[in-house]
């Protein structure tokens, strides 16, 4: 390390353009990554928050909730099967409504749920289902944003049902639309198209949500007929757009990450041509292909050090300065991540340099110093 310092002291402009680089490199790699991670927790952040194990669907359904159709029943049928602790209904539908006061009409995702179970979400502000009014519903915060307030009256179009906002929740969303969390006794009227629509009856659900032993998932789908069983990351997976999504940016960052191997291979593949008669002297001192191999190695680790410092300050001041409306999540572990992925690519990037090294002669290289 003592020369790659005295060397990165000398050069200061040279290796300080590298370093830039190598920073707007990182930048753009946690940018993409928070706004992939933003996009996945919008388009599914209330199943990513489920606190459930499983959830059963309709065979035929391909884990999507809209598909799946499942009788009331379905609940006490999956409860009863052995290594299940509780089992809870859940129902969606996609809604647009409109504040009662007046303005644009919203878009809106509703879960219908029993307030009393371990669906219930975490309440940021206001008060939870449980003990609320009939008709009253618990909101995403992204709500709040477009002008919905506590207390407000919201009317489902078109039946023109009123749901009244009794708390706030926060990071509840499903295919980029705030979801509104309903008590299940008000799900026949949800489900109602037009005004006096027939809602009596016990309406058919979507999904049951369950908490189980890891051997669970098997006897459920043996135990109930016409079911079956994914886990809570295998129903993320299908959720509309989740997949696409995800791939699309992440072919992004593996063409970024890959680009960023060669712009640092062919940095320091060039350095150390400049260089080859200064090793070529070194060596013939007794200076080992080892000693210079490490000398190069701990230039790579400083400069994509500081870049990746740089590069994450810079993703975290612009995280700052977005607008909310942009789905954008950032966090230390994704960082580490990533920091991680660019520094294994910057060493590999610099291996063809290291070949440059080993396979200099000291003669030939001193011969052609004038």
């Amino acid at each position: 390390m003592f020369l790659a310092l005295r060397e990165l002291r000398h050069a200061r402009l040279r290796f300080a353009m590298i370093g830039a680089i190598m920073a707007l490199i990182a930048w753009l790699v946690f940018l993409l990554s928070g706004l992939a991670s933003g996009l996945a927790a919008d388009n599914a952040g209330a199943i990513q928050r489920l606190p459930a194990d499983y959830l059963v669907f309709q065979a035929d359904s391909r884990l999507l909730l809209q598909r799946s159709t499942l009788p009331a029943g379905a609940v006490a049928e999956v409860a009863a099967v052995p290594g299940v602790t509780a089992a809870a209904p859940l129902a969606q539908t996609m809604a647009t409504v409109r504040r009662a006061a007046g303005g644009d009409q919203l878009d809106a995702a509703i879960l219908a749920i029993d307030p009393a179970s371990f669906l219930a979400p975490p309440i940021s502000s206001g008060r939870p289902l449980t003990g609320a009014p009939e008709n009253g519903v618990v909101v995403d915060r992204k709500l709040a944003t477009q002008g919905v307030a506590l207390g407000d009256t919201l009317l489902l179009q078109p039946s023109g049902q009123p749901l009244v906002v009794v708390g706030f929740t926060s990071g509840q969303t499903y295919s980029h639309a705030p979801v509104i969390y309903a008590p299940l006794a008000l799900w026949p009227r949800l489900r109602a198209t037009a005004p006096g629509a027939a809602t009596s009856g016990a309406a058919p659900i979507n999904a049951v949500a369950v908490r189980a032993d890891g051997e669970a998932a098997g006897r459920i789908a043996a135990a109930v007929p016409g079911v079956a069983v994914a886990s809570r990351a295998e129903a993320v997976q299908q959720v509309p757009g989740y997949q696409e999504e995800r791939g699309t940016l992440l072919m992004i960052q593996v063409f970024l990450v890959v680009i960023a191997a060669f712009i640092i291979a062919a940095f320091f593949y060039v350095l150390t041509m400049q260089k080859t008669a200064q090793f070529g002297v070194l060596k013939a001192l007794g200076a080992s292909t080892g000693f210079l191999a490490r000398d190069l190695l701990g230039q790579v680790l400083l400069l994509t050090a500081a870049g990746i410092v740089l590069g994450a300050a810079l993703a975290f001041g612009v995280a700052r300065l977005m607008p909310g409306a942009i789905p954008f999540a950032l966090t230390p572990a994704l960082v580490g991540l990533y920091s991680g992925v660019l520094l294994a690519v910057a060493l590999g990037g610099a291996l063809l340099s290291l070949r440059r090294i080993a396979t200099t002669d000291a003669l030939s290289a001193i011969g052609r110093v004038e």
